[in-house]
């Protein structure tokens, strides 16, 4: 006030007019203040469902704020309990920085599992990856999720074949034209045919949800998981052209490239993907992909690595219903937070705590809980939510609100995280099968070194869903197939049941991925028929003397 304020006491019109400016200015740089008709400084209310029309029950949270800060309350009193009752063992994790270290996690994978693992897969049959796709869909009938885009047609039998092809040249990457010189049973226009009109958007994400809904429902998968976790993890593809989303990483050398996202359940089925700009945190897309995935799966643990978290992600995922549980790097130096009111435990009195903002919380309550509900119904992405609160120059008030939500879900994960080692285990286990599922991807994607060469995101989008679709082809022809020699195993030397857990699906040593390629569905088999798998021969008589 002092500075638009004159000698005699008097308001100076100058001065209050530039101090208005400027606060102004910052209100609008923060989101507070909008501007109508503007694409830049536009309302975040103009993306949201409208404020007369969302249902505060629809999610996992109080519809009032008391109720939401009573039950949080209540949880972080819970884990202190917990904490003061193993007290003895819990202070172990600290050193002489006063920091939480927890213990490193030893190898628990049985001595065996590797050697069980090469068995079975040695008796699996070599097959070509056209061959996987014909067998696959006889039990499945994923290709019939390829609708015409203008007719809505389903394919026929006679369609089928292109489709596979135009499929796996994108997936693979090599492309419709060299596809077309490696096989004599398509042509470059049939194939052009399938992928302008049947291989779109909807129709990915349909045939991908048909075998995600497969593998989930084989009884081997339930070895591996129930489908109730998941984990994301990028995978960086060089761009051999200039795109809008490509960009140059140091981390990742001067090439610049793009990343697809992929969420990996714990079942070993991929069912999402999505292609993002390297340079820009993983953590907006983790939300979409856990809620948007059209799969029977019902996702109710998440698991990133430290580029998949952010506070407000924190927030945002226990107001949606499910847990949020990245592994941090350097998380001896993430910073704890206290509710106020709330006594900490007993051993961790020398441990530093900060205090939540509870009042902001209160008072963007509503706000929040309708930015959640707008991401739960598809209203709008969370992608685009977030990249709007985090283009902001300043934090405006319901940003602020989210990450102090966000705060209190991470403090409350951090103290779990600390002191459950079957927590840490479960997570470790959970992004090392995402990451192995990269190494089929690339394997898969190795057409032009495994480098992009499409302009739009629409196209890259393509490439990415139609490797997705071979990842889960191979993910389900392997468990099909791992299954049956697993039952030859019992039958005859018998089998150790616990190992199963540590068998993946994801080897690919069995398959012919390069040469011709052949889309005759006159070479398949029936419905009812089966590979024979390759037994090891039973040793002569002369041979056992």
């Amino acid at each position: 006030m002092p500075y638009v304020l004159g000698k005699d006491g008097t308001v100076v019109k100058e001065a209050f007019v530039v101090a208005t400016m400027v606060e102004l200015r910052r209100q609008v740089r923060s989101g507070d203040v909008w501007v109508e008709g503007s694409y830049k400084y536009s309302s975040l209310d103009s993306l949201l469902v409208p404020a007369d029309s969302f249902d505060k029950a629809d999610l996992g949270v109080g519809a009032e704020y008391s109720s939401y800060i009573k039950a949080r309350i209540q949880d972080m009193k819970s884990i202190f309990e917990a904490i003061d009752e193993d007290a003895e063992e819990f202070s172990k994790l600290k050193k002489k920085d006063n920091r939480l270290h927890p213990e490193r996690l030893e190898n628990d994978v049985p001595e065996g599992a590797p050697k069980l693992s090469i068995e079975l897969y040695s008796m699996l049959p070599r097959v070509t990856l056209s061959e996987m796709l014909f067998e696959v869909n006889k039990w499945t009938g994923f290709v019939q999720d390829f609708t015409h885009m203008s007719s809505r047609q389903r394919p026929t039998k006679k369609d089928e074949p292109a489709i596979m092809a135009a499929l796996s040249a994108m997936g693979l990457n090599i492309g419709l034209q060299k596809m077309s010189e490696c096989s004599d049973d398509v042509t470059y226009m049939g194939l052009s045919t399938m992928a302008n009109w049947r291989l779109y958007e909807d129709t990915l994400k349909r045939a991908q949800a048909t075998l995600v809904n497969y593998q989930h429902h084989l009884p081997l998968a339930r070895n591996w998981g129930d489908g109730t976790t998941s984990s994301s993890d990028g995978m960086r593809v060089i761009c051999g052209v200039r795109s809008l989303l490509a960009s140059h990483n140091p981390h990742y050398g001067s090439a610049q490239g793009v990343t697809m996202y992929r969420h990996t359940s714990d079942e070993y089925s991929a069912f999402y993907v999505n292609v993002i700009n390297t340079n820009i945190r993983d953590a907006v897309h983790v939300i979409d992909g856990v809620l948007h995935h059209e799969s029977e799966l019902e996702i109710e643990k998440h698991f990133t690595d430290t580029a998949g978290y952010t506070e407000q992600i924190f927030g945002l995922s226990h107001l949606l219903g499910f847990m949020f549980a990245p592994r941090i790097r350097d998380i001896a130096d993430s910073i704890l937070y206290l509710i106020p009111g709330i006594h900490v435990a007993q051993c961790l009195t020398d441990v530093a705590f900060r205090s939540i903002n509870t009042k902001i919380i209160e008072e963007n309550y509503d706000d929040v809980l309708r930015i959640a509900y707008s991401i739960k119904t598809g209203y709008v992405s969370c992608d685009m939510v977030m990249s709007r609160l985090g283009s902001y120059s300043r934090q405006n008030s319901v940003a602020r609100a989210l990450k102090e939500m966000g705060r209190i879900e991470k403090t409350i994960f951090l103290l779990k995280y600390m002191s459950n080692e079957s927590l840490r285990r479960e997570i470790l286990v959970g992004l090392n099968k995402g990451e192995a599922m990269n190494g089929l991807a690339r394997a898969l994607f190795f057409g032009k070194s495994g480098n992009l060469r499409e302009k739009d995101l629409q196209d890259q989008l393509q490439r990415a869903s139609c490797l997705n679709i071979l990842l889960n082809v191979v993910v389900i022809w392997n468990t099909v197939y791992l299954s049956r020699a697993i039952e030859h195993k019992r039958q005859t030397t018998g089998l150790d049941e616990s190992m199963l857990k540590h068998i993946s699906p994801l080897n690919w040593n069995h398959i012919q991925l390069y040469g011709k390629y052949y889309f005759n569905e006159a070479s398949s088999l029936e419905n009812d028929q089966y590979r024979d798998l390759r037994l090891p021969e039973p040793e002569s008589p002369e041979e056992e003397r």
